[in-house]
């Protein structure tokens, strides 16, 4: 098996794999044919302007002369008087955007739903045609997004600028997430991007960043698995991270990314716990500068997934149900609308 190859195996190891039913026909992708079907369905062609209607559409974004799809679901609930919030839920390491959107995996077009906010998938960068194998340049990690020295943050400003342009949205209510390199690109956002972004929260990826200035306090939530494989607790890459070592790197630890963030935000330096269940807690540093938090969630189980997910893959341990990341993720939002 050739080098090219095995890098696009290894790229998976990143982003939460979570299979379908059993009994049901896979590509190699991981995507049953139902899926597939429902993937081509909603890759149709979109108008490149003009308002945008209730349901999940897949538009297309260029930026540094590559065009990048979106995919964006606007719910029903939607109040087309006011203006609405807007998250960003960024995939893993050598996933897609249509991976992150799939409901049976992640649940964030569900939870848009019920609490009435826009949310957009973004493709990360890819070489295939299909936007497959995709990675953010989060700094240290990952991939051809890093190694390319692509501007993700400026394609991700992009993209809240269109999306800004065809929905009512409120630009005080902006928030990014994401998983894995995700959520390594989640932390650059919050260094880089403050002052469009009102919070964070990432998910199983720490900081990659050498160099952080935000231009204000930003609040910054980080959810993390101790027996996390791939992005360890305690720092360093996991034995089921990529296969190819040099598209990752040394992973910041967990403990020293939120001191990082508590020192940035001139938080008080110990923390109080605000819930704390069977396997999970979280823990928040108060007292921050301009009215921010920094805000650690630790789950016992689970590894390098999602927590709440319903279906991880066969032979992966499931994710913890200690605590369902959506959930917190939006709380968590809803405390901190931004300065815009």
């Amino acid at each position: 098996m050739n080098r090219f190859v095995l890098t696009l195996v290894s790229l998976v190891c990143l982003s939460l794999s979570v299979a379908v039913p059993p009994g049901v026909a896979q590509d190699s992708s991981g995507l049953s044919l139902r899926e597939r079907l429902a993937q081509r369905r909603a890759a149709k062609e979109e108008p490149a302007t003009g308002p945008l209607s209730t349901g999940t559409h897949t538009i297309q974004i260029t930026h540094q002369g590559q065009k990048r799809k979106v995919v964006v679901h606007v719910p029903a609930r939607l109040d087309p008087t006011q203006a609405a919030p807007l998250v960003l839920a960024l995939h893993g390491g050598g996933g897609f955007a249509e991976y992150m959107a799939d409901n049976e995996r992640y649940g964030l077009i569900s939870k848009s739903d019920s609490a009435g906010f826009v949310v957009a998938f973004p493709n990360g960068y890819s070489k295939l045609p299909g936007g497959k194998f995709a990675t953010w340049n989060a700094g240290g990690c990952c991939g051809d997004a890093r190694d390319r020295k692509v501007d993700d943050v400026g394609f991700l400003r992009a993209v809240v600028a269109q999306l800004s342009a065809r929905l009512k949205l409120d630009p005080a209510r902006i928030y990014a997430t994401g998983m894995s390199n995700g959520g390594m690109m989640a932390h650059r956002l919050a260094c880089e991007a403050a002052d469009l972004f009102a919070a964070v929260a990432s998910v199983a990826g720490t900081e990659a960043l050498s160099v952080c200035q935000p231009v204000r306090p930003i609040p910054v939530l980080h959810i993390h698995a101790r027996n996390d494989t791939h992005v360890l607790f305690n720092g360093g890459a996991g034995n089921d991270v990529f296969r190819d070592e040099n598209k990752v790197m040394d992973f910041v630890s967990v403990p020293e990314t939120i001191a990082r963030w508590v020192q940035r935000d001139q938080c008080q330096p110990t923390p109080r716990r605000v819930l704390e269940t069977p396997g999970a807690y979280c823990e928040a540093y108060s007292g921050c500068a301009g009215n921010a938090s920094v805000q650690l969630c630790v789950v016992n189980e689970g590894g390098h997934s999602w927590p709440g997910a319903q279906v991880v893959s066969r032979g992966k341990e499931a994710a913890t149900q200690a605590l369902v990341a959506n959930d917190v993720i939006w709380d968590f939002f809803m405390a901190y609308p931004g300065e815009n």
